[in-house]
């Protein structure tokens, strides 16, 4: 039966999206997944635009006029979802950042990725922990995914150690931090990600 569908053709355009369904599909996405506000934004404009591509498969008039319409409304959704608290940039990225730290993610890396997530840079810096503590936890955690440092199975060789030092600068980590992560002793490390996770 789904096959048969599928072979119909296309779905049909229907309606522009209005407030009302961008505020349905806005409702279903949160349902599903965290999100910022620019996020939010980015996913209703996607949704309009596939609405958009549809209309103009149809033939149909006046599809960029309903279509800046219908952005507006993306808009202006997001921005109501924002003024509720349904949408929370700050609590998402303080959750969103220590999940990045606790898997090896450098404080750099971090806050890249949220401001690629819409987060401005103020929010984005206010969510990061304070001191070496976390980006040392972080550069362990780094150096468990890579078996590298304490967690390398052999002692490292002075060339192991360089490509270990180079593994860290890439992914965002001082030199300190990446020496001192690559010095500890791995029943000190493993304890420190230990007591990590459980901060």
């Amino acid at each position: 039966m789904a096959r048969e569908r599928r072979r119909a053709g296309p779905r049909p355009a229907g309606p522009p999206p209005d407030e009302q369904r961008l505020g349905e599909a806005a409702v279903a996405h949160l349902a599903r997944f965290a999100a910022t506000e620019a996020g939010l934004r980015r996913v209703l404009l996607r949704r309009v635009d596939r609405w958009a591509r549809a209309a103009e498969a149809e033939g149909r008039e006046d599809v960029a006029r309903q279509a800046a319409a219908a952005k507006a409304a993306a808009a202006a959704v997001a921005r109501r979802m924002a003024a509720q608290g349904t949408v929370d940039d700050a609590a998402f990225a303080e959750s969103r950042a220590r999940r990045l730290l606790r898997t090896g993610r450098s404080r750099r890396a971090a806050l890249a990725h949220l401001r690629e997530k819409g987060v401005d840079a103020g929010t984005a810096a206010a969510a990061m922990p304070e001191g070496e503590e976390a980006e040392l936890s972080a550069a362990l955690a780094f150096c468990r995914r890579r078996r590298i440092g304490p967690f390398a199975a052999v002692e490292a060789t002075p060339e192991a150690r360089l490509k270990a030092l180079a593994a860290l600068a890439r992914a965002g980590f001082g030199r300190e931090i990446a020496g001192q992560a690559l010095r500890m002793p791995p029943e000190e490390a493993e304890a420190r990600l230990i007591a990590a996770r459980q901060a």
